[in-house]
């Protein structure tokens, strides 16, 4: 994967992009928005990480010159500005993902490699499968060695999500972005109530767990095979 770092802290980009390559991907850096929009223009990248606060042109005027002319490449906004206004912004403007400053180094590549795999052709996966788990969307239907198991909406869209990365850990961050919407207090203990509700549904009456906590990182959805 070419990976394009916007960032003008020198210091911040070269572990950035050493840690890129050292995971096997591509990594070029821009130290200011102009570099980085001209680079980015050049369309040889598969992912932006792109600071919103840059000198000669800030983040969010790069992604929005970038779509303005077309460019659809997936871009991950990395900033200081972690307020849910700032994050709307980011994503108005044109950002495909929102990580705030400081970061997990495992949690910024999870992300990354989720944009380069969504932008890649090819038919919208329907259905998912993990182990004896089988989860389908356009049904809604859920069940687990053929028996069916009744999930309600957020327990459903939160299922999905786990399985749509399974195999990978999901950070609470993660789940409040793309299953909640920011739409709680992140203090709140919600998204343990789901996980707990979920696990009894899915894994309370079989002899082999699926869900998983990852101890100070996340969750994982799993059959060990992976």
């Amino acid at each position: 994967m070419r990976v394009l770092v916007i960032e003008d802290d020198r210091e911040a980009a070269g572990f950035l992009c050493k840690a890129l390559k050292e995971s096997g991907h591509s990594a070029e850096h821009a130290a200011d928005g102009e570099a980085g929009l001209e680079l980015a223009s050049e369309g040889r990248f598969e992912v932006l990480i792109v600071d919103r606060m840059l000198p000669k042109r800030d983040g969010l005027s790069v992604i929005e010159t970038l779509r303005k002319a077309g460019e659809r490449v997936p871009v991950l906004i990395l900033s200081a500005l972690g307020e849910v206004d700032d994050r709307v912004k980011g994503l108005r403007a044109g950002g495909d993902d929102y990580l705030t400053k400081p970061y997990s180094y495992s949690e910024l590549l999870a992300r990354v490699e989720a944009l380069s795999r969504r932008a890649q052709p090819g038919e919208a996966t329907t259905s998912y499968m993990v182990g004896d788990l089988t989860l389908d969307r356009l049904s809604h239907r859920v069940a687990r060695a053929g028996e069916a198991i009744i999930l309600q909406p957020r327990e459903f869209r939160l299922l999905e999500y786990l399985m749509k990365h399974a195999g990978q850990v999901i950070t609470r961050t993660m789940l409040l972005e793309h299953v909640w919407d920011y739409h709680f207090d992140p203090q709140t203990n919600v998204i343990d109530v789901h996980i707990s509700r979920l696990r009894a549904k899915i894994d309370k009456a079989f002899e082999k767990p699926l869900l998983h906590t990852v101890r100070g990182a996340g969750y994982m959805i799993s059959d060990g095979t992976r």
